[in-house]
């Protein structure tokens, strides 16, 4: 079996201003080998390219820090650990840890939101959508002081993303946890009924938080997607087709999975496809998800997490994209 090309993508433009220390964690340039871009449990990474040119990974709590960030020159090049927490201080209706999912996206007038999946004070059994705002992509990032999506008789609400269209209208995507309220079995909601894990879209204005409108479901689980769907990024092609990237199965087993749906709208209706973009044992991967997808030039590239002796470790691939067809680029 061919193993994962990790070409290396157009040159970027570096940038003189100081950055925070990197960390002494071994990191590992990409090869062509499946293996992750550092050996660290770095799960549900997003990644964003910065008006200096580098590109930046957010993941989820871990190494002492609620957000983690690392950087790199190019997608497929060499990803740095920095020592920093981008979240240091989650918003005060959380409890400060467990940060799961942050998505970093610059706003029209050069400022930079974040939105997390914190753990409710009030119930800790669930999570909800914050936000925070920062005047660097590094953070540290302010939060807000009411959280952005939080309906706890739904289970909450998790695994929040921005997408700007191109008509330049903003919204976030985000899960409503209703496996957190299931009867049991898988992720805890394998057991009848099941409850609803829609995706949600909610439109905002320009500083990225102000909500406009109601938010309206794009998306949910059907019987082959088991106990879930979660974990939404939304992507438009140089082509006009919108991808909606989204995992589905459990995320502590086998069944997880990089999964997608396409669709000619922002609001669909969304085409599923006939099989996930990665499942395990595709190229000796296990239970990879989280993934989020971005446009390199002309071409789409993916981060995603899979297991790993450490955890949830972060990978990064070429696709191709044919039609309404996604499929790594092997």
């Amino acid at each position: 079996m061919k193993l994962l090309s990790m070409l290396v993508a157009t040159t970027l433009l570096t940038s003189a201003v100081a950055m925070p220390a990197a960390s002494m964690f071994p990191v590992q340039r990409a090869t062509g080998n499946p293996e992750p871009v550092f050996q660290q449990n770095f799960p549900d990474p997003s990644i964003v390219q910065d008006v200096d040119g580098w590109w930046y990974a957010f993941g989820t709590a871990g190494d002492g820090k609620q957000v983690q960030v690392a950087r790199a020159q190019g997608l497929y090049e060499e990803w740095t650990l920095l020592d920093i927490d981008a979240l240091p201080k989650p918003g005060a209706w959380t409890t400060g840890m467990n940060t799961w999912a942050p998505d970093v996206h610059r706003t029209p007038d050069g400022k930079y939101v974040m939105y997390y999946s914190g753990e409710v004070a009030q119930d800790s059994a669930h999570h909800c959508i914050g936000s925070a705002t920062a005047d660097t992509v590094t953070g540290p990032y302010i939060p807000d002081d009411q959280p952005f999506a939080c309906d706890l008789t739904v289970g909450g609400a998790i695994d929040p993303s921005g997408f700007t269209d191109a008509d330049g209208k903003q919204y976030v995507l985000y899960k409503i946890d209703g496996n957190s309220i299931g009867h049991g079995g898988s992720c805890g909601n394998s057991v009848p009924p099941i409850v609803p894990t829609p995706i949600m879209m909610q439109e905002v204005g320009e500083d990225g938080v102000t909500r406009i409108g109601q938010p309206v479901q794009i998306f949910d689980r059907s019987d082959d997607d088991g106990p879930l769907v979660e974990a939404p990024r939304m992507l438009l092609t140089t082509d006009g087709l919108y991808i909606l990237f989204f995992s589905s199965g459990c995320y502590l087993e086998t069944s997880y999975n990089v999964n997608y749906a396409t669709s000619t709208g922002v609001k669909g209706p969304f085409e599923r496809a006939s099989r996930p973009i990665l499942r395990s044992g595709d190229l000796g991967l296990k239970a990879p998800g989280g993934a989020t997808g971005v446009n390199v030039g002309d071409r789409v590239g993916l981060a995603f997490h899979a297991n790993c002796p450490e955890g949830r470790c972060m990978f990064v691939s070429h696709t191709t994209v044919r039609g309404r067809e996604v499929s790594i680029r092997m």
